[in-house]
């Protein structure tokens, strides 16, 4: 099917527009360097940067659930924080000891196999997506075969420390498709420049 030609192009930069069709998304913003967290699930790096516009709006829409994990919860026990208040709708938080959280609205705490909570939030999500904030439960569901799409948007930071997207020492690579038009094995290309205050440091 030909595009129009009044129709908007994507750039590599930006991705389609999301949509809500009960997809389980492997969905954060993540550093150059692999990191979606800084060390102990630190968030104060994710600033200064620009995205599309009505990029928030566009998943809160598309959200009708959340898996994430025990760590990150500890970390930032809020639902309202999601999406900056945006989105709101059921939280699940899968851990191993859910008799020591505190009970906060909105919130489920389950202890059972990854694939179940996947399933009992696909189902609280009504027809929408479900969007995981977990890498380790990603990578979970990613091994069983359970992660429709991995949106990432990649900021132009590198921290050198903190949670990976994906750790696994030993194992064996996980090839990926690119969702889109045109060549789904091509590499993705981008080119930076650090930032310095001293321009004299600058080289070119």
């Amino acid at each position: 099917m030909e595009k129009s030609q009044n129709a908007p192009t994507v750039s590599a930069v930006d991705m389609e527009p999301q949509i809500a069709a009960g997809k389980v998304l492997w969905h954060f913003t993540m550093s150059l360097d692999g990191f979606v967290a800084g060390p102990g699930h630190t968030m104060d790096w994710m600033t200064g940067f620009s995205f599309r516009p009505g990029l928030v709006e566009e998943y809160a829409a598309t959200t009708g659930a959340v898996l994430g994990g025990r760590d990150g919860w500890d970390a930032f026990p809020d639902a309202g924080t999601i999406y900056g208040g945006a989105w709101q709708g059921p939280l699940f938080v899968l851990t191993h000891h859910p008799e020591d959280a505190r009970p906060a609205a909105g919130v489920t705490f389950l202890n059972c196999d990854v694939a179940d909570a996947v399933r009992i939030a696909l189902e609280a999500a009504g027809g929408k997506n479900v969007e995981v904030f977990s890498p380790s439960i990603g990578r979970q569901l990613l091994e069983r075969g359970l992660i429709d799409e991995i949106d990432l948007h990649i900021a132009p930071v590198l921290l050198g420390d903190g949670i990976r997207l994906f750790d696994r020492p030993g194992g064996a690579p996980v090839r990926l498709e690119r969702h889109g038009d045109g060549d789904g094995t091509a590499a993705v290309n981008v080119r930076y420049r650090p930032l310095t205050t001293d321009p004299s440091q600058s080289v070119r």
